[in-house]
């Protein structure tokens, strides 16, 4: 799916100002709301806007240990490895990769013990042959959308 320049101008807003109105949003950009409304609906039709609930912080929750744990699966097994991790509250995504192990955990813990818990129990499951885990120790690029919509925007301008 093709974004062009106000669609690229449309989400930019989205991620700056969450809060404000489909109204405000249109009076913003200087287009009418049913334009930014059939702008929206497309964009989420096509996969491009995938939800508009609140970010949340795991440490704000009371997991501030955040780790990396890469899964081996026993071969043909990574459908019911994926379905088992996610009853694990404490798995906040996970990956199919390509590398060093066969998935890719983004765990959150209350602390160093609670994730040597969570490892023990993902070692358990059925499928999983190893694990390996790395701890974040500081958070340097915090996840953002805006550059990479602005890059889309840019090279939508240059190709019309």
């Amino acid at each position: 799916m093709a974004v062009d320049v106000l669609d690229s101008k449309i989400l930019r807003l989205l991620l700056e100002q969450p809060r404000t109105s489909v109204r405000e949003y249109a009076r913003l950009l200087g287009i009418a709301r049913g334009t930014l409304q059939a702008r929206l609906d497309r964009l989420e039709r096509d996969g491009v806007i995938t939800g508009t609930g609140p970010r949340l912080s795991p440490a704000a929750l009371g997991h501030p240990v955040l780790a990396f744990v890469h899964i081996e699966v026993t071969q043909g097994h990574l459908d019911p490895v994926a379905t088992s991790l996610a009853e694990v509250p404490e798995i906040i995504e996970a990956f199919s990769i390509t590398g060093g192990g066969d998935m890719m955990a983004r765990v959150v813990a209350r602390d160093a013990g609670h994730l040597e818990d969570v490892i023990q129990l993902l070692v358990q499951l059925p499928g999983v042959v190893r694990t390996r885990t790395e701890v974040v120790l500081r958070e340097r690029v915090p996840y953002r959308m805006v550059p990479l919509v602005d890059a889309v925007g840019r090279s939508a301008q240059r190709g019309s």
